[in-house]
């Protein structure tokens, strides 16, 4: 079984526009979808995954209702969708409460692309919301190609927020992109998840070995960035670190079962 744990897709009339811009912005990366929740399960097909948590973004705080929308039409067996609020939303708390009548499993958050950083005081009522009801929280974590620095999500601002959390949490891209050497020395200690997607290519061997030493596979989770990597990408790269077997059944699908519930 294969679950990715981090993939992202877009409605259909603005999945070429949204990809197209996303493309340029990153340097001209070339996505290995259309971008559709059909060109995702499509590839999931071709690529032997069961089942993918989709990371949607309010990127705006009028978007944000729409973005929720869109997830709860898609959410269901196959693609488990995530919702997501905007801090300058002024209903974003019951946002919330929406996302959790929805079926919605969890919220993401895009630091860089909603303008916040993680620490910001002006985030904990969400962060104490996200918790008492139960959700998910997944960050985008590290550096980003779309935007110059500072990055909001670097793991001297994650390990300042964890705390604000009683559920669980998610940093993404190995803890944090091309983060790799301060996340070893940083985060390895917390109870956050890591998914480890976009990591081929981008993260050193060595420094994804000396993580999974210091974390444990326990609290890992296969993940591709999709449309951006592919299972095959990321699947290359897990075969040159040396896992067990038992540790790559926790890392690609027993980690995210248990997490989502499942």
């Amino acid at each position: 079984m294969l679950i990715d744990f981090h993939s992202h897709v877009f409605p259909a009339k603005i999945a070429e526009k949204a990809l197209k811009n996303l493309s340029f912005v990153a340097g001209g990366i070339l996505p290995h979808t259309n971008g559709t929740p059909e060109g995702l399960l499509a590839a999931m097909d071709k690529e032997g995954v069961d089942k993918s948590v989709v990371l949607n973004i309010a990127t705006n705080a009028r978007q944000m209702h729409a973005v929720n929308d869109f997830a709860a039409s898609i959410n269901g067996d196959r693609l488990i969708a995530f919702g997501s609020v905007h801090p300058e939303a002024p209903d974003a708390l019951e946002e919330l409460d929406r996302i959790k009548a929805l079926g919605l499993k969890g919220v993401k958050f895009h630091p860089d692309y909603q303008g916040f950083f993680v620490d910001d005081p002006k985030m904990f009522p969400l962060y104490k919301k996200i918790s008492e009801l139960g959700l998910i929280t997944v960050f985008h974590a590290g550096y980003d190609f779309g935007f110059p620095p500072p990055y909001k999500c670097m793991p001297k601002n994650a390990i300042k927020m964890l705390d604000k959390f009683s559920s669980p949490v998610v940093l993404a891209h190995w803890g944090g992109l091309s983060c790799g050497e301060e996340v070893i020395d940083v985060l390895c200690d917390t109870p956050a998840y890591f998914d480890v997607s976009y990591g081929c290519g981008v993260m050193p061997r060595t420094t994804a070995i000396e993580i999974i030493e210091k974390r444990g596979a326990d609290r890992l989770l296969f993940g591709t960035d999709s449309p951006w990597h592919s299972p095959t990408m990321e699947l290359s790269m897990q075969s040159t670190l040396g896992l067990s077997d038992e540790d790559k059944e926790k890392i690609n699908y027993k980690n995210a079962l248990n997490l989502l519930g499942m």
